[in-house]
Formats: structure tokens, C-alpha cells, sequence
């Protein structure tokens, strides 16, 4: 049977404010080494007051550049999150899919959106 292991969101970042992208690329390194040796992850968001999509960015979005979606889906959890963040887990995984099924068109597509400004 596979190892379930538990990441405390609160206790990595060392703070209940989880809006820092350079938090969220710890998070990430821990989930990447244990989805690597196929072991199955549960990212707890228990006393998680503030989330921000820059932090869910690099702590899971960055994971579809990596692996697919049916083995995200096979190895990874996540529990303790608030409804509204919820949604914004899902915003960041949406686009992180998107982004990584087709990478040319979203950089095409910012760079056009720079030349307006």
C-alpha cells in the first residue's frame, strides 16, 4: 500500500499568511519529492487564515508542468481549505492546465496584452 503523507501547509511556511510565492516553492519542493517516489500527499490547510494565488501557484499549480493530471489527481489531496479558497484552488489548477497544455499561446497571448500598455 502506498505511504500517505501529510504536509501541514501552517507548520512549513511557519505562518497562518500563505501569500508569498517563495513559500508556496517549499511547499512544492516537498510535494515534487514524494509525488516523484509515487507516494501519496495530503496538504493540510488547517489554521490557514490568508491564501493568496501567487502562494497556490507555486505550491500545486507548477505541478502540471511536471506530472499529468491523472496522476495529480491520484496522488494528491488537499483538506482543511475554506470555501472561498476552494474556488481559488480551483481558479489556480484551471489555468495551470491551460497553461501548461499550450505554454506558446499564453506567452503569445502576454505579450500582446504588454503591447496594449
Amino acid at each position: 500500500m502506498t505511504e500517505n503523507l501529510i504536509i501541514k501547509v501552517y507548520e512549513v511556511v511557519g505562518s497562518e499568511h500563505c501569500v508569498a510565492s517563495s513559500d508556496g516553492q517549499i511547499v512544492f519542493d516537498r510535494v515534487l519529492a514524494a509525488l516523484e517516489k509515487q507516494k501519496k500527499v495530503t496538504l493540510s490547510f488547517l489554521n490557514v487564515t490568508a491564501l493568496t494565488s501567487a502562494f497556490l501557484n507555486a505550491a500545486i499549480g507548477q505541478l502540471y508542468g511536471r506530472f499529468d493530471e491523472k496522476t495529480i489527481k491520484k496522488l494528491l489531496s488537499v483538506k482543511d481549505l475554506q470555501k472561498d479558497d476552494l474556488a481559488l484552488l480551483k481558479r489556480v489548477v484551471d489555468t495551470a492546465k491551460a497553461y501548461f497544455k499550450d505554454p506558446d499561446k499564453f506567452e503569445k497571448a502576454l505579450k500582446d496584452a504588454e503591447k496594449e500598455f
